[in-house]
This record gives C-alpha cells, structure tokens and sequence, in this order.
C-alpha cells in the first residue's frame, strides 16, 4: 500500500509540475508599467518596469479608437492595435485590444494568433467569421450582426469577412500582451525568402506556374 501512496504522489506531482510549466506565470505586482529607460526600470517579462512611484493614470490611457482605420488596401481592412507598446501598462497584464474597420466586402484574412485566444463583437454591419480545427479541419462558421460575440480558440486560422454592402466595424480582445499573427497567405507566398516552389507546388498540387504567380503577387506587394 505504501507503494501505491508513493506511486499517486508522484504522479499528482508530476502532473502539477506539468500544468504549472503549461501556464503563463501570473504577476506577483499589481502592475508593471512598460518603460524604456534600462537605467531607471526593473527588467520584467521581456519589457522594463517603471518605478511605481513614477506612474501616473496616463500609463493605463489611450484614445483614438472611435476614428475609423483605412481600409484602401487591398483586403479591404484595416486593424487598429491597442497593445503594450500603445498602452504601457499593459505590460504583464496579458490582453490586448484591437479594432477592425471593414470596407464593404473587405476581409481580415485567414491568419492565427500563436499565442492568444480572440473574442470579438460586432458594433457595426454583417460579418461572416469562422475558424478551422487542426486535422480534420472542421470548419465552424457563422454570420454575425451588431452586438453578436464570436470566440476564435488560440492558435487556430481564423477569418472575418464584410459580407454587407456598407462599412462593418468590430472590436475584438486577445488574451496576451503580445498575441502574434501570421497571415496564411503571406506567411506562405510572401515569406523570405521564398519558400521553395516546387514545395508548394506539392502541397497545393497545383502547376508551378500558379505557385510562381502567387508568389509574384505577394513579393510585389511587399
């Protein structure tokens, strides 16, 4: 029996040890605000923190977030980011804040945050938004109208698409200070330098020249 005992404690252990080093470590500060200054700050998850003293109501303010964003380019929206380098003391808070300004019939693009799950609502117009499992690929998708609430689990390609005929606005937050984003056909067609084409010709079988051609696409608009 003594066996036993020792055998559920180590595995109780273990598993705590594991769930511990699985999680993002919490602050042991109330705030550490974000500052540039090495010689006055206090070296904290990858930002230096300002003097609690020194920190004044304006660290934890920004505005602007009711101006729309531009969205001439050629997706046809624009993603405006409230983050810690926006926001200071953001820092080790673990949340960012974004708004998404759709044109009509514009698209934020299929991408994934590596780092942060999004939960987003619709203040203006119809979104059509969905996200895809990992293998099988199961797609859930959804048309949203203002006020609804959608949540893309983290790490998964995601998409938000203006299926309306006016501009559509949304605001969407992110658990992480710094939540990452890779766009899937620019990290794919525009990398560099340029994945090999006769890779992505194998994994899209598709001919070479649609390969060369997109990637033509992405290159000349960067």
């Amino acid at each position: 029996m003594q066996g036993v005992h020792l055998l559920s404690t180590i595995v109780v252990l273990a598993l705590a040890s594991f769930i511990a080093s699985a999680t993002d470590p919490g602050p042991l500060q109330d705030f550490c605000v974000a500052v540039n200054d090495t010689k006055t700050g206090l070296f904290v998850n990858g930002k230096f923190c300002k003097n609690p003293d020194d920190v004044v109501a304006e660290d934890f303010f920004t505005s602007g977030l009711d101006m729309p964003g531009d969205t001439s380019g050629r997706v046809g929206s624009n993603v405006t980011t409230v983050n810690v380098d926006r926001i200071a003391g953001l820092n080790t808070l673990g949340i960012t804040l974004v708004r998404i300004d759709f044109a009509p019939y514009g698209e934020n693009p299929p991408h994934t945050h590596p780092r942060a799950t999004e939960i987003l609502v619709v203040a203006e117009g119809t979104l059509e938004v969905g996200f895809v499992t990992s293998n099988p690929n199961k797609l859930f998708t959804k048309t949203l109208k203002k006020g609804d609430v959608f949540v893309f689990p983290i790490g998964l390609i995601h998409f938000q698409f203006n299926r309306g005929h006016e501009n559509a606005v949304a605001f969407a937050a992110l658990s992480s200070q710094n939540p990452g984003v890779i766009t899937i056909a620019n990290a794919v067609f525009g990398s560099d330098p340029r994945i090999n084409p006769d890779v992505l010709t194998k994994a899209f079988q598709v001919d070479k020249n649609v390969i060369d051609y997109l990637q033509k696409q992405f290159w000349e608009a960067n």
